[in-house]
């Protein structure tokens, strides 16, 4: 089985060694995807719902690269960094999947970096 990895643009990747993505066989693996852009700042502020958004289309963008897209994703990861956002957090998601929804977790655990209210990791199939 081949094992392609797609490169991460975060700041972090290299100090914790981790891809963005990584495609083995028929499966793609998106790493927990956060809202930061490639300057470092958190797209969308202290606005959960928008954050969501940002950190779905960067989701979106990094399966495409893998040869895949969001209608193929069979399971998502929501980490939220404060439970009064589940809300907004669900309705991006949600709105995102509407048509195809793939099983998900939802858990509020403490993110990396205090701007960050969610952050997203998913798993899809290769089209």
């Amino acid at each position: 089985m081949s094992i392609v990895r797609i490169a991460s643009p975060s700041r972090y990747a290299p100090v914790i060694g981790f891809s963005s993505a990584v495609q083995a066989g028929g499966l793609v693996f998106v790493s927990g995807t956060t809202a930061v852009d490639g300057a470092g700042a958190v797209v969308g502020g202290d606005d959960a719902y928008a954050q969501t958004q940002e950190v779905l289309r960067k989701i979106g963008a990094v399966l495409t690269a893998a040869g895949s897209d969001l209608s193929q994703v069979v399971q998502t990861r929501m980490y939220l960094g404060r439970q009064q956002d589940w809300e907004h957090i669900g309705r991006a998601h949600g709105e995102v999947f509407a048509a195809h929804p793939p099983a998900a977790t939802m858990v509020v655990v403490g993110l990396l970096d205090p701007g960050m209210l969610v952050e997203i990791e998913a798993i899809a199939v290769v089209r």
